[in-house]
C-alpha cells in the first residue's frame, strides 16, 4: 500500500515542480518528468507485488466529510490496472522530455502543414500547465484505483476527467482544441452524474457509500438492472462504446502526443475498470441478461469504429477510432463472462473474464506504443495527415521498427500479445454448445464471426496505415527531411515494443500473474489454462485448444533463418533493378497509393455506415481540354445527425424560449421571485 501512496504523491509532486517550468524550462523536462518516471515506477511495483500477494490492503484515512472518512483499497483488481497505468507513465516520463522540446521552443506543431511549406507563427504555450495537469491526471487515475468508497472514487474521477479536458484544451488556440475539449468536458460530467446515480442506487439499498457496505446489499433484480443500465452508460461514455464515443476521435487527436497515450492507453481502461469493479464485486453474480446487451454493444463498437477508422487519413484519429474498436472487444469479453456466470458455468466465464483483462493490458501497452510513435511522427514532420507522408521507414527507422511491431500486435497476429487475448475471447465464445438457451446459442456464433471480420479490417486498416506512412516516398517537403527523434523518445517506444512481445511469447506467465483477479471476483479461475506447463496454453482444457506461442516463434525464425540462408546462396543469380514505372518514366510521390484510395473498396462495400459527401468538379472548359479536376470527399459518423445534432437542436430551441422571459424589468424580476416565493410557501405549507 505504501508504494501506492508513493505513486500518487509523485504524481502530485511531479505538477507541483512542473509550477516552475515556465521560466525555467528544465523543470519539466527534468524534475517533472523524473518524478512521473517514479510515480510509474511506483504504481508498477504495487501493482505487481498487489497480484503476486494475492492479498486486500485497507486503509482508512482523516479526510473528506465528518461522517464520511476516505476509504482505500489496492486488491489484485486494482494491482492489475495499477500496473497498467505503471507501464504507460514510465513510457512518457522517458518520451516527455524530448516531446515537449516543441512546446518549449514556443514552436506550434500544426495539424496540417500548409502544402507550400510556408513557416508558421512561434505560439507560446504554458509548461507549467502542461506539467501541473499532467502530475493531476495521473493521480487521479491511481486515486481511482485506490478508491474504496464512493465519495473518494467520484472526486478522483473528476480530478481525472477536469485535468484531462485541460489537456485537451492545451492548445487553446486552435478552434478544432476548444471544439474537441468542450465536447469531451460535456460528455464527461454528464457520465460522471450517471454513474454517481449507479452509485446512489447502491448507497440507498447499502445506507453507506462504502463500497464494503454495497457489496452487502440487497437489490431486487429491477433495480439491479437499474444499477447495472447506469453503470454500462456511465463508464461506458468514458470508454467510448457506440454511440456514446464521439468525445474520443475528437479529444485524443487534439491533446499533446503523450497526453493522447495516456488517455488512450490508460484513462479509458481505468472506466474499464470502474465497470468491472460494480458489475462483477459490488452487484453480485451478473444476470444473463446483463451479458447479452454488454456482448451486442461490444460487437456492434468494435465492428463500427474499426469501419470509421479504416476511413480516417487522420493518423492519430485513425488511432483514436481504433481504441474504440479494443474498447469493443473487451466489452465483448466481459459480457459473455457475464452469460457464462449467470447461467452456471463459471470456469468458462473466468476465461471470457480473463480474455478481457489480458486485452485491457494489451491494449494498454500497444496503443501507448502507437500514440507515442505518431506523436514521433508529428514532430518531426509536422504531419498527421497521412496522403503527405511516405518514405518515413528510411529517415525514421528506429520508429518505423517499433510502430510495425506496434500494428503487427493490434492486428492480431501472432506471435504478438493482441493474438493471444482475441483468441482467448474467441474459445470463450465458442464453448456456447454448453448453454441451454436457443436465443444464446444463436447470437454468439454470430458475435464470434464478427469479431473475426473485425480482425481482418484491422489488419487492413493498419496495412494502409504503416504502408502509407512509411513506405514508398515522401510526398512533402517537411517528410523529406525528417530525421529520427531523440534516444529518450526511442527508449519509450521500445520498451512498449519490447512488452508487445514478450506478452505475446509467454502469455501463460502473465494469465498465472492475472488469475489473481478472477479468483478474487469469481473465487475461482480459469483451472486448465495453465495446466500444461509455461509452453502450452490451454483456456479450457488441453483436448478442446491449445496455442504455444514458444513454438510459434521457433517456426517463425526457422523459416526466416532457412530464407535467409537461400537468398545468400542465390545472391549471384539475383538481378537487381529498379521497380517497374508503368513506362511514365521516374517513379515519383503521385505514383503510389493513397490512404484514401486504400480504402476505397472497402468503403464501397460498407457505404451505409458512414455519411459520405464526395464531389469531382473539373476546372472550367470542355471535358476534354480540363488540365486537372478536385476531388473533395467528406465522411463523417452517422453519430453526430442520428443522435446529438437533434438533441443539440432541441437544446437551442428550448434555450431560445426560456430566454424570453428575460425582459430587461426589474419590476418583472421581483414579480417573478414574489410568485416563486408564494408557490414555495403553498408547497411546504
Amino acid at each position: 500500500m505504501m508504494l501506492a501512496y508513493a505513486a500518487v504523491v509523485a504524481a502530485l509532486l511531479s505538477g507541483a515542480v512542473a509550477m516552475a517550468a515556465d521560466r525555467f524550462p528544465p523543470a519539466l523536462r527534468i524534475g517533472s518528468f523524473s518524478l512521473l518516471g517514479v510515480s510509474g515506477a511506483a504504481a508498477l511495483g504495487a501493482g505487481i507485488l498487489a497480484l503476486l500477494s494475492d492479498s486486500r490492503s485497507r486503509a482508512q484515512l482523516p479526510f473528506g466529510l465528518p461522517w464520511l472518512s476516505w476509504h482505500l483499497r489496492l486488491d489484485p483488481l486494482s494491482g492489475l490496472f495499477m500496473a497498467m497505468v505503471g507501464i504507460s507513465v514510465i513510457a512518457v516520463s522517458l518520451y516527455g522530455p524530448g516531446y515537449v522540446r516543441e512546446f518549449e521552443r514556443g514552436v506550434h506543431t500544426p495539424h496540417h502543414a500548409p502544402s507550400d511549406g510556408a513557416p508558421q507563427p512561434a505560439v507560446h504555450h504554458s509548461l507549467a500547465a502542461l506539467g501541473l495537469f499532467t502530475g493531476l491526471f495521473v493521480a487521479g487515475m491511481l486515486a481511482v484505483l485506490l478508491a474504496d468508497d464512493a465519495f473518494v472514487f467520484m472526486i478522483a474521477w473528476e480530478i481525472m476527467s477536469v485535468s484531462s479536458y485541460l489537456l485537451v484544451v492545451y492548445q487553446h488556440h486552435n478552434s478544432t482544441s476548444r471544439q474537441a475539449a468542450f465536447i469531451y468536458l460535456l460528455l464527461a460530467h454528464a457520465g460522471a452524474l450517471v454513474i454517481l446515480l449507479a452509485f446512489g442506487v447502491l448507497a440507498g439499498s447499502a445506507g453507506s457509500f462504502t463500497f464494503a457496505a454495497m457489496r452487502t446489499a440487497h437489490l431486487s433484480p429491477v433495480w439491479a438492472s437499474v444499477a447495472f443500465a447506469l453503470a454500462l452508460i456511465g463508464f461506458g461514455m468514458k470508454a467510448g462504446i457506440v454511440p456514446l464515443h464521439v468525445w474520443l476521435p475528437e479529444a485524443h487527436p487534439a491533446a499533446p502526443s503523450h497526453i493522447s497515450a495516456l488517455m488512450s492507453g490508460v484513462m479509458i481502461k481505468v472506466a474499464i475498470y470502474g465497470l468491472i469493479r460494480f458489475v462483477f464485486d459490488l452487484l453480485g453474480t451478473p444476470q444473463w441478461s446483463w451479458g447479452l446487451a454488454t456482448l451486442t454493444i461490444g460487437t456492434a463498437t468494435a465492428l463500427l469504429a474499426v469501419l470509421y477508422a479504416v476511413q480516417q487519413n487522420d493518423f492519430k484519429r485513425l488511432l483514436a477510432y481504433s481504441s474504440v474498436e479494443n474498447v469493443g472487444i473487451i466489452f465483448m469479453g466481459l459480457g459473455l463472462g457475464m452469460i457464462f456466470i449467470a447461467t452456471g458455468h463459471p470456469t468458462i466465464g473466468a476465461v471470457a473474464l480473463l480474455a478481457a483483462l489480458y486485452h485491457c493490458l494489451n491494449h494498454s501497452v500497444f496503443k501507448t506504443l502507437l500514440f507515442l510513435g505518431a506523436g514521433a511522427v508529428l514532430y518531426r514532420t509536422h504531419e498527421r495527415d497521412l496522403d503527405r507522408l511516405g518514405g518515413l521507414i528510411r529517415r525514421m527507422p528506429h520508429t518505423a521498427l517499433f510502430m510495425l511491431i506496434g500494428c503487427l500486435a493490434i492486428s492480431g497476429l501472432p506471435p504478438l500479445n493482441g493474438f493471444v487475448s482475441e483468441w482467448l475471447t474467441l474459445q470463450a465464445a465458442l464453448q456456447v454448445s454448453v448453454l441451454s438457451s436457443g436465443v444464446l446459442r444463436s447470437i454468439i456464433p454470430v458475435a464470434a464471426a464478427l469479431l473475426a471480420l473485425t480482425t481482418a479490417i484491422v489488419t487492413a486498416t493498419f496495412v494502409k496505415a504503416y504502408g502509407v506512412a512509411f513506405l514508398g516516398q515522401a510526398r512533402t517537403r517537411h517528410v523529406a527531411h525528417a530525421r529520427e527523434v531523440s534516444i529518450g523518445m526511442r527508449a519509450a517506444m521500445a520498451l512498449l515494443a519490447l512488452l508487445c512481445v514478450a506478452l505475446g511469447v509467454v502469455p501463460t506467465l502473465v494469465i498465472r500473474l492475472i488469475n489473481p483477479v478472477t479468483r478474487n471476483l469469481l473465487h475461482l479461475g480459469p483451472a486448465g489454462a495453465t495446466v500444461r506447463g509455461w509452453l502450452w496454453l490451454t483456456p479450457v482444457s488441453p483436448h478442446v485448444a491449445s496455442y504455444s506461442a514458444p513454438l510459434v516463434v521457433a517456426a517463425m525464425a526457422s523459416t526466416l533463418l532457412l530464407a535467409y540462408v537461400l537468398l545468400h546462396l542465390r545472391r549471384r543469380a539475383t538481378r537487381r533493378s529498379q521497380p517497374w514505372d508503368c513506362g511514365f518514366g521516374g517513379l515519383n510521390a503521385r505514383m503510389q497509393y493513397t490512404s484514401t484510395a486504400f480504402s476505397q473498396p472497402l468503403r464501397r462495400v460498407f457505404a451505409p455506415v458512414w455519411r459520405t459527401e464526395e464531389q469531382v468538379s473539373l476546372p472550367a472548359g470542355s471535358a476534354d481540354q480540363a488540365s486537372g479536376m478536385r476531388h473533395q470527399l467528406h465522411i463523417t459518423d452517422w453519430s453526430w445527425p442520428a443522435l446529438y445534432q437533434p438533441v443539440g437542436h432541441l437544446v437551442l430551441v428550448a434555450a431560445r424560449r426560456v430566454g424570453r422571459i428575460q425582459t430587461g424589468s426589474i419590476r418583472v424580476y421581483l414579480a417573478y421571485s414574489f410568485f416563486t416565493l408564494l408557490l414555495l410557501l403553498w408547497l411546504i405549507t
